[in-house]
């Protein structure tokens, strides 16, 4: 029996309308598309796409190209569908290991929930058994996440070597139409009680008194002379530059305006990573300043040279910290780099 014209629209409707089922291990992209898609609006502008899935060593053209490669609708814009349809052709092993994932995390949270309604009414060894169980699963995970980091790191490396050195970072900037919803999962940025660190986020981070903002007011004071026209740059002596890249460092600017409901998370992943930073080698200085009346950090960073604070950005910490301020930021954070003599460095600290 044939349908009518009413009917047969009525039954494409339904199709389309029909929600598509993601195939196993696939949902990990419904969250990379909400935890990247800033304005909310159920799809991926370029620059969201790119402020994303930039790595570091993909140039701007590549990415471009590559998101033009996804968008296979021709909006300008990467969905849920395209970002599925896409890397569902080149998933490989990784299939079974997300679809491993998505197991593992409904197991993980079912355990959760038991133990948040059993641990209490438990013997001491019923609660032994589960602390035990729970160390034991948090080192296994870490092992496994050691062992992806350094997998990340070494296939970076070897693009970067075939490349023939590191692609120059971009600066990148997005317009925003407003603030996020408030709809993303509390993460466990956790510190021991005898965590060096803890003292220091509990203390607060901005004491006008500290070392750190007495090197801020000085680069500052610089800066400010450096800007007044009338100033001469004709030093009593002249300095002459070896040209080797021991004769310069790097100073970095980086701004962050954070998200008001997570600045307590953002806190502790600044310290976390100023603590790494600080300890890596050809770091010479770490700073970090508050405006004031405003959820906006301005983070500075003093490196011997250039190749330091490139080979610094591909490291894990420094990774998870841009990851989470995917997050924690309202707009993506600006950098701007500049190179000054490293005689001034020295005299400043003498």
């Amino acid at each position: 029996m044939r349908m009518d014209c009413s009917e047969e629209a009525q039954s494409l409707s339904d199709e389309a309308s029909t929600p598509v089922e993601l195939k196993k291990g696939m949902s990990i992209f419904l969250d990379i598309l909400r935890r990247a898609d800033k304005n909310d609006d159920g799809k991926l502008s370029f620059e969201e796409f790119k402020a994303y899935f930039s790595d570091g060593v993909l140039s701007g053209d590549e990415l471009k190209e590559l998101f033009h490669t996804i968008d296979t609708h021709n909006t300008d814009n990467v969905d849920t569908d395209e970002l599925c349809e896409y890397f569902s052709q080149h998933l490989g092993e990784y299939e079974n290991v997300l679809a491993a994932l998505e197991d593992l995390n409904v197991s993980i949270l079912k355990a959760m929930d038991k133990t948040k309604k059993e641990y209490q009414e438990a013997t001491h060894l019923e609660q032994f058994v589960t602390r035990f169980l729970l160390k034991e699963t948090t080192s296994q995970l870490q092992s496994l996440q050691s062992s992806l980091e350094c997998a990340m790191e070494t296939t970076a490396e070897q693009t970067r070597q075939e490349r023939q050195g590191p692609v120059k970072p971009e600066v990148l900037s997005i317009q925003w139409s407003g603030r996020r919803s408030n709809r993303r999962p509390q993460r466990n940025n956790s510190l021991s009680p005898n965590n060096p660190l803890l003292s220091l986020v509990n203390s607060g981070l901005y004491e006008e008194d500290n070392q750190w903002m007495t090197q801020i007011n000085r680069l500052q004071k610089l800066i400010d002379r450096l800007e007044k026209k009338e100033l001469r740059l004709e030093p009593v002596e002249e300095e002459v530059s070896e040209g080797t890249t021991k004769s310069h460092i790097l100073i970095v600017q980086r701004q962050l305006p954070v998200l008001e409901d997570e600045l307590e998370e953002f806190r502790l992943a600044l310290r976390q990573y100023i603590d790494c930073a600080s300890a890596q080698t050809g770091c010479l200085h770490v700073a970090v300043q508050r405006i004031a009346n405003e959820s906006r950090f301005i983070l500075y960073e003093f490196w011997e040279h250039s190749s330091v604070w490139k080979n610094h950005l591909q490291t894990n910490y420094s990774k998870t910290f841009q990851r989470g301020n995917v997050d924690f930021l309202e707009t993506p954070e600006i950098t701007t780099t500049m190179l000054v003599p490293a005689s001034w460095w020295v005299l400043n600290n003498n």
